[in-house]
């Protein structure tokens, strides 16, 4: 466990703390690459789907809410079974739901069944998340900061890879190609298959469960510690909602440029949020989780104001320094929480893994129908004010202070 001052202090491995297993956290960050790709290819195949099924923005809208939301209400339910009856077997079976997701995403031939799609792979992600993030700090030898981080970063980098293979696979081949993707799928059940049974080897070891930990604050300053962080993670995620669903779109009306360099722009700024996720972590474990929060999400305020007034390569170099500092935060955000409330890893990393999926659904719901009526550039001013929620990190204690 980290010291008591985890928001601040560097976290050092206790005395007798087991090394890290660096073949376990890499394996699962692998994973959630292949799970991030292929859950991307829902966001990535929004022009295309418009054309084919002439959909409307608040189609689209409802379509990352039926995965997001879908994913925000099972998260934290599954982190909690996780913490008390430990499932690791359940990592390839939640990938399995995301390749059924797929082959609806490749075939559905109505809105409908898309939405079960896209609702299916919410499943997926719930299942992933929250056990994978207990499993990589189970495996991080006491230096959470940066196994949370280079867990979530190859969540970080599927993403970004999912609009390359959309522009450069689905679309010219045609959505169908989507179920090619079921290689990678069945890859990352093997790989979860045998993180499983290290997770069993090392249960036997350590032999029966303990009780967890008494909480370090009062429960209701731990619960209003939390919702602040919520609010901070719905900041970020309302922001990056907007350019993950909308970016495209914007950049083609605006610029009037085509669909595959549009999305060659996403790409690099989702390449850019999954290098600021890897940094996030493991900066906060030299200088402390709240320092990284805050100056992740208030230190994005002057590039998000400047974002809707500047040229092509002006939105291009602000997009990636947006993607690097806001992303920075999340993985701090998580630590500094699972310190809140020690004992229950996989609760908090489905509950901040759920809510940054529903935010970010919500957010993309009702920015579409923004869209709609007042068109996107309206999408963009509005949402570059969303960094300044961050001054919000005054509320939360440089240290978890026991109790009384």
């Amino acid at each position: 466990m980290a010291t008591g001052d985890g928001a601040t202090a560097r976290i050092a491995p206790p005395a007798g703390a087991p090394a890290v297993t660096w073949a376990v956290i890499a394996g699962l960050s692998l994973c959630h690459l292949l799970n991030d790709v292929m859950q991307s290819m829902l966001a990535a195949i929004y022009p295309l789907l418009q054309a084919e099924f002439a959909l409307s923005f608040s189609q689209i809208g409802l379509m990352t809410l039926a995965f997001q939301v879908t994913a925000s209400l099972l998260q934290p339910a599954v982190g909690l079974a996780t913490d008390r009856h430990p499932a690791p077997i359940a990592l390839p079976i939640g990938m399995g739901a995301t390749l059924i997701g797929l082959g609806f995403l490749a075939y559905a031939p109505s809105y409908g069944l898309l939405l079960a799609g896209a609702m299916l792979i919410g499943v997926g992600s719930a299942v992933f998340h929250p056990e994978a993030s207990r499993v990589a700090r189970l495996a991080s030898g006491g230096r959470h900061g940066t196994a949370q981080s280079l867990f979530q970063v190859g969540g970080n980098l599927g993403s970004a890879l999912g609009p390359l293979m959309a522009a450069f696979v689905v679309v010219p081949l045609g959505r169908p190609s989507i179920a090619w993707f079921a290689v990678a799928a069945l890859l990352g059940m093997a790989i979860l298959g045998r993180v499983a049974a290290w997770h069993g080897r090392l249960n036997r070891a350590s032999g029966p469960g303990r009780a967890a930990p008494a909480l370090r604050l009062p429960r209701g300053r731990v619960v209003a510690l939390i919702s602040v962080l919520a609010v901070l993670v719905l900041s970020k995620n309302a922001y990056t909602a907007s350019i993950s669903s909308y970016y495209t779109f914007f950049l083609m009306e605006r610029f009037g440029i085509g669909l595959q360099p549009a999305q060659v722009m996403l790409f690099v700024f989702l390449g850019a949020m999954a290098l600021g996720v890897a940094l996030g972590g493991v900066i906060g474990d030299r200088v402390g989780a709240l320092t990284v929060i805050w100056i992740s999400i208030l230190g994005a305020l002057p590039f998000t104001l400047a974002l809707p007034h500047v040229g092509l390569w002006g939105t291009l170099g602000l997009s990636v320094v947006i993607g690097v500092v806001l992303s920075c935060a999340f993985p701090a955000i998580v630590v500094y929480a699972q310190e809140l409330v020690p004992g229950r890893v996989g609760m908090i990393a489905g509950l901040f893994f759920g809510f940054a999926f529903g935010m970010g659904g919500i957010a993309a719901a009702a920015l579409g129908v923004v869209a709609d009526r007042h068109g996107l550039a309206t999408v963009y001013l509005i949402c570059r004010l969303l960094p300044a929620l961050g001054l919000l990190a005054v509320l939360l204690p440089s240290q978890h202070r026991p109790a009384g």
